[in-house]
This record gives C-alpha cells, structure tokens and sequence, in this order.
C-alpha cells in the first residue's frame, strides 16, 4: 500500500501559506499558523523557508508565473493589436478577482507602507511584468497602425489600474455591500473604454 503523502512539499505549504495571507494579512500571519495550516511543524517549515517575507514572496512568484505565460501569446504575428488587448484585459481581470489571488493587491495597498520591501517586490515582480506586457501590445498596435499613443508608459499604467480595482472592489467594498462585480463585465468595459481612446478613427 502507497504511503500517505506528507505535507512537506513547497506546493504544499504555499497553498497553505496563500490562505493565511488571505485570512489575515500579512502583518497578521505567523509561521506558525502556516505550519499549522500545512500540517508541519514550524522547524520543517523554516527548513524551507527563511523567513515570512521569504514564504510569501515565494507564493506571489508562483501565482505569477503560473498566469502571466497566459495571458498573452508568445509570438502576436498579424493578430490585430486591439483583440490581444481585450483578451489580455479579460484574462487578468477574470484572475486577478479570483480569491486565490484577489487578496494581494489589498495587502500589498494596506501593508505595503509598513513593509516596503513587500510593495517593491511585488512592484518589480508584478507591476512591471504586466507593465512589459502591456507595452509590447501598444507598442505592437501602433506599428500595425491601430493605435495612437503619445504615453506609453501612462497609458500601461491606467490600462493596469483599471485591473486591479476589480481585486480591491472584491475583497474590500463587497464584504460591506456594495454591488459584486462580475469580471466578465468588469473587464468588457475596462477594454471598451481603452480601446475607444486608443483605436485610430477613420474618417468618412
């Protein structure tokens, strides 16, 4: 008979680590109350991982490198500028609200001034990921000649700010009452409205 599977293994105990974050924030979190979750003792744990920052670091890279591959295709080829964008904007939306990872830009906005290490590797490992992103779908629209863009930078930002505040609208403003959001229409009227101030117009 095969041998229960212990509960060491880095997988493990980030999937652990992700729903204590969750649950309590980043300030409010223990080692100990993440190997408790992933049912090990705090020494294996440590075995691991160096230190708090170290685990949740750890967790943030592996969400991302496990959605950003996604969200774009590799080679953009003729595929017109505007599509890539919608359908980037509809990826990230629909993840970013998802509770598994909806949370970090809320601890990240709500921490980040008391650990400011925190708010800069998410910045460098996140935010300018997406930014890089962004940028060579601009860049591409406008070498196809369908889009007009003075700032590229500024534009990627607005374009990713438009994304997270589906994230915070979840996990801080439906908890008290506010409407819920569905990401499909979040993001169909994020991309409406970047792609009417970015599309080159005809004129008849």
């Amino acid at each position: 008979m095969a041998r229960p599977s212990v509960p060491t293994r880095r997988a493990d105990i980030l999937l652990a680590a992700r729903d204590v974050f969750n649950a309590r924030g980043f300030a409010g979190t223990r080692m100990d109350d993440i190997a408790r979750s992933a049912g090990l003792s705090k020494a294996a744990l440590y075995l691991q991982f160096a230190s708090k920052q170290a685990l949740f670091e750890a967790m943030v890279e592996e969400l991302i490198e496990a959605m950003l591959p996604r969200a774009v295709p590799a080679d953009f080829g003729d595929l017109p500028a505007g599509q890539i964008l919608r359908n980037f904007i509809q990826f990230m939306s629909a993840r970013v609200m998802a509770s598994d990872l909806a949370f970090l830009p809320r601890v990240i906005i709500g921490e980040g001034a008391n650990f400011p290490e925190l708010a800069k590797f998410y910045h460098s490992h996140v935010i300018s990921r997406g930014m890089t992103i962004l940028e060579r779908i601009v860049r591409h629209g406008i070498e196809r000649g369908e889009f007009a863009c003075a700032d590229i930078g500024q534009a990627c930002r607005t374009i990713i700010g438009g994304v997270l505040i589906g994230a915070i609208w979840k996990t801080t403003f439906e908890p008290v009452g506010a409407e819920a959001l569905a990401p499909e229409a979040v993001a169909a009227a994020h991309a409406d409205t970047v792609l009417h101030g970015l599309l080159i117009r005809s004129t008849p």
